[in-house]
């Protein structure tokens, strides 16, 4: 593992060897697939499995993504991923520009001017903040968006996708309920006819799909692999039908992608990463109730809109052939969505822009393990949806092992060892007071920082109408 004196002094000549691997003969290609709702456990080569139960019933079900299994075994699966934020607008902020999402304004999604106001939250990214797409496109590469983009206005007044450096985009949703259903398709379509014609020059592409995102209309032959997954009776479909067709579907268009870039001889040269926005839907919303509890934020606590371990961690793929090892598993570095900027600019030998929360972590990308400098931090103002247990504080900070949530006004103080501790059950606050202090002054200072804007009055609580006499 490279550690911190060896980052700080460059003591260690593997960042040299990376610098020189990645300015070798041409400039790295990129391409970034990026699921949307996909949480941690819907992923086979994340732990995906199915059990029997006594009866000799299927609990789960087996789920196939062959595709992304292969990718898995072509290159390294990063356990201690996170994004910037459980929400899609926020999350993504934190990919495209390497700043922690809040400190832009955009804390939750970005949605109609009136909710927006509500909230707090400008309508759009500013076209003027650095982007992985407009620096690297000042620099010769050629950049294109497919899919959901959720960061400004895609229609009416504002700023366009075209407007962050983004040369080619298309939003991939065809008119009616089959464009969605087909969207998947059309964005392998697209990023297959983009690798085409820019074969011969540098590239960074977004494939960011809309999949697994309610609501989920697969068709009856996209469901036909789970027919036994079924509830056996009646007309209805089952959850894990509709759901793990779409998983599969979604991985059979991914495959597509991954199949092209091998036949163009593209593959040696491209880091190919994949991952989801946020964690799993909950299942009890009306919008979410075809699926309930198909989706899976594998073995943590906490869902989409949660800053507990399952609505912020999620996988991380990255294939590079003859750079990145095969079927590595980093258990050790922590990686953050915000640290895609500097890394990626790295390897591509471009400057990142000054104002950049996360740090160059491309040594891990080939197969380094690297201990982090800087810590990740989250704010969360809006409500968690569901079970108490998954409605965490509003605030968290990851540093080396521990990881502390709490809110602003120091209440519900929870401290985790996550290493030994993923599932957040044993709280440490109380046993390791001198680390708590610490991670609490640089959290709250750090959300002195932020912009203020509206809370809402059930962000951070984990309370619940406990039976009274009447």
């Amino acid at each position: 593992m490279i550690s911190r004196r060896e980052l700080l002094h460059g003591s260690l000549g593997a960042l040299g060897a990376l610098g020189a691997a990645a300015g070798a003969g041409k400039r790295p290609n990129f391409l970034f697939i990026l699921a949307d709702d996909m949480g941690w456990g819907d992923l086979p080569c994340y732990g995906h499995r199915s059990q029997k139960a006594y009866g000799g019933w299927t609990v789960r079900g087996e789920l196939q993504m062959p595709h992304l299994e292969r990718m898995a075994q072509r290159g390294v699966r990063f356990t201690q991923y996170y994004v910037a934020q459980p929400v899609c607008s926020a999350s993504r902020c934190g990919l495209l520009t390497g700043q922690f999402p809040n400190r832009l304004g955009i804390h939750d999604y970005l949605a109609g001017h009136e909710l927006n106001v509500e909230r707090g939250m400008p309508d759009a990214l500013d076209p003027a903040t650095p982007t992985i797409t407009s620096v690297l496109g000042k620099a010769g590469y050629a950049t294109a968006h497919f899919g959901k983009w959720h960061l400004s206005p895609e229609r009416g007044a504002g700023p366009k996708p075209t407007d962050y450096g983004i040369g080619t985009w298309d939003s991939c949703l065809r008119p009616g309920r089959e464009g969605r259903v087909r969207s998947s398709e059309v964005i392998a379509d697209r990023t297959i006819a983009f690798l085409e014609q820019h074969k011969d020059e540098p590239f960074y592409i977004n494939a960011w799909l809309y999949d697994p995102h309610s609501p989920l209309h697969p068709t009856e032959e996209m469901m036909a692999l789970y027919e036994k997954l079924g509830p056996g009776w009646g007309q209805h479909k089952g959850a894990l039908q509709v759901y793990y067709s779409v998983l599969t579907e979604m991985d059979k268009q991914v495959g597509r992608i991954l199949q092209k870039l091998d036949e163009l001889g593209l593959a040696e040269n491209t880091v190919v990463i994949f991952s989801s926005d946020n964690g799993p839907e909950n299942g009890i919303i009306p919008f979410t109730s075809h699926y309930g509890e198909a989706a899976s934020a594998g073995p943590f606590r906490g869902l989409k809109r949660s800053l507990y371990e399952g609505g912020i961690r999620l996988p991380f793929l990255v294939q590079w052939p003859g750079k990145a090892p095969q079927g590595k598993v980093d258990n050790t570095t922590i990686l953050g969505g915000v640290d895609l900027v500097p890394t990626l600019f790295r390897l591509a030998g471009v400057a990142a822009p000054g104002q950049v929360d996360g740090e160059d972590l491309s040594a891990a990308l080939m197969g380094t393990p690297v201990e982090r400098r800087r810590p990740l931090l989250w704010e969360w103002r809006e409500p968690v949806y569901g079970s108490v247990l998954n409605n965490a504080p509003r605030l968290a900070i990851r540093e080396g092992k521990w990881k502390l949530l709490m809110n602003p006004d120091r209440s519900r103080v929870e401290l985790y060892d996550i290493p030994r501790d993923p599932s957040e059950v044993d709280n440490r606050a109380e046993q390791e007071p001198g680390t708590v202090r610490r991670l609490a002054a640089r959290l709250l200072a750090w959300h002195k920082t932020l912009p203020q804007g509206p809370v809402h009055p059930e962000a951070g609580r984990n309370s619940y109408p406990w039976p009274k006499d009447y």
